[in-house]
């Protein structure tokens, strides 16, 4: 999972239409985009590799770096 932040709606719409071209070329078959044309958070989804891309703000409302944030406990071996 990548997680990226793009300055504005044309920005993610940019981002996401060239990493569906750059995947086609490396035979990687995607679905178009989610979240056009709004693109406040488009996810972009190429199977074993998810991207999502957000605008400032939407990212900060959601943080899922939060949500999958997993911590270790060295001594116990406990998530």
């Amino acid at each position: 999972m990548i997680i990226a932040t793009c300055r504005s709606t044309r920005h993610a719409n940019a981002v996401a239409e060239d990493l569906v071209k750059k995947f086609k070329k490396m035979n990687i078959n995607c679905p178009q985009p989610e979240g056009r044309p709004k693109c406040d958070w488009t996810i972009v989804d190429s199977g074993s590799v998810i991207v999502h891309l957000f605008k400032p703000e939407i990212r900060s409302h959601y943080n899922l770096e939060k949500l999958w944030d997993i911590s270790f406990d060295s001594q116990n071996n406990k998530f």
